[in-house]
């Protein structure tokens, strides 16, 4: 097939990079239409138009939302229901991610002046999350332990859970994992009408503190529409991998690492940055052999010719530098030496660490969060984790020695601000009062 090649040595080379890294990600205005009717509706309507929605999307036959909930002891006859092997492999899944996710905790914190004051910080779980679940082509009992455990180790009072279940056809992995992870709830519906439900509660179903959780469309702008109202973990993008690599892995791997985001959609985007032209070929050589074994072949296909590349640069140091610029969601460091050239990368969702790391164990089983920023905003984000399911609030309290100093100063920047009732108050508080 036909992978982009490019080289860091063409006088073009910064314009080929801005295209290939583009990426139109501008709303569907029929797609936002139809999640502002549907979000208005149950909000509305409640519990009648979550189960007129979906009984016509998911083909179901309900007459309440009570018939769409499932029980704990449906989630664990699902989990009971699975070979040895299956269910080894969640919990053994599971165990690692709530190990990792066990270190992430924030702590209360405070201190005391020399006055008396003190200063602090309390840090609070949020009382209720919901946790969106992709159903239909879709299931993912990976997402549910990447979301729902960071939710519990943080302390979060209760998990509500949904996702479709077309035709009535339930996934027992995704329902397993849902037992494992310890959800309170489950309920069997999806699209922008489960993420109104969970904004807005309705009779049956709770109203959240936040959603997380991948979705289509509509899931993603319902999302969108609801932010403020509750809290949103992102508005993901096509997922992506960008590779560097020194030559000295075997090609194959590296074809297949591409091959594991490539296979997600059309959009997710695999790159690979090398200063071996000749390994480049190697890989892309792979790649045509490979290719035609893979039962996603089509989408792997598609995704590598619209966004994927093989890129030749003139050292590794330049690798880097072209990695912070894209700062990707996945990267891996395929080096002989992966180490010593992980503080050189400033930008990444995750990090992994030599070639027998592939970004398919952190999808899965090593331990941290696959729920990681797209589209350049590892910049500036970072993975979700048990801090994306906890508040903080500021403590203050100031002694009366402490409010002689600071009252002044309060004061003075309150007039300075045009605020006088707030300069009041702090003058109140003076043993030798300012003003009248």
């Amino acid at each position: 097939m036909t992978i982009r090649r490019l080289s860091s040595r063409d006088a073009d080379f910064e314009a080929q990079l801005e295209a290939l890294l583009a990426f139109e990600t501008a709303q569907n205005a029929d797609v936002d239409a139809a999640v502002t009717a549907i979000l208005a509706d149950v909000k509305a309507r409640g519990d009648a138009a979550v189960v007129d929605y979906t009984c016509r999307f998911d083909r179901l036959d309900a007459t309440s939302v009570s018939d769409l909930e499932l029980s704990r002891e449906a989630l664990q006859q699902a989990l009971d229901s699975l070979s040895a092997v299956q269910r080894e492999a969640l919990e053994a899944a599971a165990a690692r991610v709530r190990s990792y996710h066990e270190h992430q905790p924030l702590q209360s914190w405070h201190y005391e002046d020399a006055d008396g004051s003190l200063l602090g910080q309390k840090v609070t779980p949020l009382d209720r999350v919901g946790l969106y679940v992709p159903g239909g082509k879709a299931s993912y009992p990976s997402s549910v332990l990447m979301n729902a455990i960071p939710a519990k180790v943080a302390g979060v009072g209760e998990l509500v859970m949904v996702v479709p279940t077309p035709g009535g056809e339930r996934n027992p992995l995704v329902l397993a994992a849902a037992a494992l992870a310890g959800v309170d709830r489950v309920f069997c519906i999806g699209g922008a009408q489960a993420v109104a439900a969970l904004a807005y509660g309705t009779q049956t179903i709770p109203r959240v503190d936040k959603i997380v959780g991948p979705g289509n469309a509509y899931v993603a702008a319902a999302k969108r529409r609801v932010f403020g109202i509750v809290g949103i973990d992102m508005v993901a993008g096509p997922s992506e991998i960008l590779v560097i690599c020194d030559g000295s892995t075997a090609p194959e791997w590296v074809a297949m690492d591409l091959f594991s985001q490539a296979e997600h959609d059309e959009m997710a985007q695999s790159i690979l940055l090398c200063p071996d032209a000749g390994y480049l070929d190697q890989v892309a050589a792979a790649i045509d052999r490979l290719l035609p074994t893979m039962p996603r072949q089509a989408v792997i296909r598609a995704s590598l010719a619209a966004r994927g590349a093989l890129i030749a640069v003139r050292d590794l140091d330049e690798a880097c530098m072209i990695a912070n610029r894209i700062a990707p969601e996945h990267l891996e460091l395929s080096l002989a030496d992966a180490a010593a050239w992980v503080d050189r990368i400033r930008h990444a969702g995750a990090i992994f660490i030599g070639p027998y790391t592939s970004e398919s164990l952190g999808d899965y089983c090593a331990g941290p969060n696959h729920v990681l920023p797209t589209s350049g905003s590892a910049r500036f984000s970072s993975p979700l984790g048990v801090y994306d399911f906890q508040k903080r609030s500021s403590l203050i309290r100031v002694s009366a020695q402490a409010a002689q100093k600071l009252g002044r100063i309060a004061s003075t920047l309150a007039h300075g601000e045009g605020l006088p009732a707030h300069a009041r108050s702090a003058e109140y508080r003076l043993t030798d009062a300012l003003g009248d």
